[in-house]
């Protein structure tokens, strides 16, 4: 299978000389969830730029779905690699939500009938049928958010990038955020997230992407990279909460990383049934 994002020994030296990305190769396939983590100035950033064109490569090359973003313009890109900023005021400037959700598709030149329907699907999504004529900046940040996604989801890009999404939000943002980025799955896209939020990523059991000082340090799926204290401690992470709990359990599995707290009580169920008997440490 090919994959659709294809990353080919890339590095990228910013104009003032620091190497940001140093000979990355890395392949994004169809329908995947992909978290891009590290800290800050590690490069994640820096890499996922590439993607929809904002930078070009130094050296090396990237394609998505087929095209080589050296060769082509952002306008062209940005029809297949939706970006999400971090801070959503970044991206929403119309005077109503209506406006900002058809800007991208009226940008792409769609017809008035594609624009509509692309519209209104994104408005039954994101249930914002009673935001429409509100002005972006009198929502809150977690509504802001929401219509900065729905404007992407209009135009209906292969590719989703979310910066960041769960900053600012509080435990309800962050669960609409975990049922988005499932729902964006669903319907068919790749998801690619940078983020800090162990415990999102934990959720998702996604496949996961390490970078440390410019260069990719792991890769695979997130319950492996979380084992690896190795990986942990050179790239400055720590894992979800609930995992370092559940190994400080002594009745659950240490050779297992559990990721949620579902994950959790279900062992202990397991545990309970089979007749184990659980004892705390004193």
């Amino acid at each position: 299978m090919e994959p659709y994002i294809s990353v080919r020994d890339v590095t990228h030296v910013y104009s003032n000389g620091v190497t940001a990305i140093k000979d990355i190769d890395l392949d994004i396939y169809d329908n995947e969830a992909v978290a891009i983590l590290g800290s800050n100035g590690s490069g994640k950033t820096t890499l996922v730029k590439h993607f929809n064109g904002l930078l070009k490569p130094t050296k090396g090359k990237i394609t998505v779905g087929g095209l080589n973003t050296r060769k082509e313009r952002i306008s062209k890109l940005s029809s297949l690699v939706g970006y999400v900023f971090q801070n959503p005021n970044h991206q929403t400037f119309l005077p109503n939500v209506i406006q900002e959700l058809e800007y991208g598709c009226k940008n792409l030149r769609m017809s008035e009938e594609e624009i509509e329907e692309r519209v209104n699907k994104a408005v039954e999504l994101f249930e914002l049928e009673n935001y429409l004529n509100e002005n972006p900046f009198d929502l809150n940040s977690s509504q802001r958010k929401e219509v900065a996604m729905a404007s992407i989801m209009a135009i209906s890009p292969r590719v989703i990038v979310l910066d960041e999404p769960t900053t600012g939000q509080d435990h309800k943002g962050c669960q609409r955020i975990l049922h988005l980025v499932r729902m964006f799955q669903k319907h068919g896209h790749i998801v690619v997230l940078i983020t800090h939020d162990m415990h999102l990523i934990g959720e998702l059991n996604c496949r996961t992407v390490v970078m440390h000082q410019s260069e990719k340090v792991a890769d695979g799926h997130a319950e492996d990279v979380f084992a690896d204290k190795r990986i942990m401690d050179l790239a400055g992470l720590q894992p979800p909460q609930i995992t370092s709990l559940a190994h400080s359990l002594p009745f659950l599995n240490s050779n297992k990383t559990y990721l949620t707290i579902d994950s959790v009580l279900q062992s202990m169920k397991v545990n309970t049934e089979e007749g184990v008997k659980i004892v705390t440490r004193t």
